[in-house]
């Protein structure tokens, strides 16, 4: 619990009321460098703290049905995340203040924030699959600072940008699908699949339980 209090907090404090008085000290790309490393060492203190613990027994059973539901859900969590490197106007940008905000497309059609959305959908699905308490205090930080910092992000990002933003905003939705189906494009939808092939294929090597369509075979 104090490892994930300890990252969840520094990405809030340092994104938000330290954040201007570090890019005046060390200049954009200096903040950058400097919020990654704490974000490391928080992120490796917290595996490890979570390593290090005996698992405790699950709340209940992750049948047939809950590792299909799970599996689909993370099939739209490796598309979003796919998109969401594909023009994506909330990520680092030096030049934030002069950036010209695209019409949504993609993914961002599905959500304004498909980064934050995958990140809360894959932690998600193995609270589902692995309800025990060391993976609710784990996948429940990652959920909280992916759709609080998401909110967050909106604000920060509106007084950076005015009304380019704003904009934004209003053609966007923060709820997945809140403005209607929407198509994620072809390259988010084939690179999501290849991506969710390849993250439950390693599964099985790295000593988790076979995932996805490798459970089948």
């Amino acid at each position: 619990m104090l490892a994930c209090t300890a990252f969840v907090a520094s990405h809030f404090i340092m994104s938000h009321p330290m954040r201007d008085g570090l890019v005046a000290r060390f200049g954009t790309g200096g903040f950058l460098g400097l919020y990654s490393l704490v974000a490391a060492i928080f992120l490796g203190l917290m595996i490890w703290a979570y390593m290090s613990i005996p698992s405790s027994a699950p709340y209940w059973g992750a049948g047939r049905g809950i590792w299909d539901s799970a599996t689909l859900v993370m099939l739209v969590a490796s598309i979003l995340y796919v998109g969401s490197n594909i023009r994506n106007p909330a990520l680092p940008n030096p030049k934030a203040a002069e950036r010209d905000i695209p019409p949504p497309h993609g993914v961002f059609r599905i959500t304004r924030h498909p980064m934050m959305w995958s990140f809360a959908l894959w932690a998600l699905v193995h609270i589902m699959i692995a309800p025990r308490i060391d993976n609710f205090i784990l996948m429940g930080s990652i959920i909280f600072l992916a759709l609080v910092g998401a909110h967050m992000q909106d604000r920060k990002k509106e007084r950076l940008l005015g009304d380019a933003w704003r904009q934004w905003k209003s053609a966007t939705s923060f709820i997945p699908f809140g403005r209607g189906l929407a198509a994620p494009g072809w390259i988010a939808f084939v690179g999501g699949i290849l991506l969710w092939l390849l993250a439950t294929w390693l599964h099985a090597p790295l000593g988790a339980p076979e995932a996805g369509i490798w459970s089948y075979l």
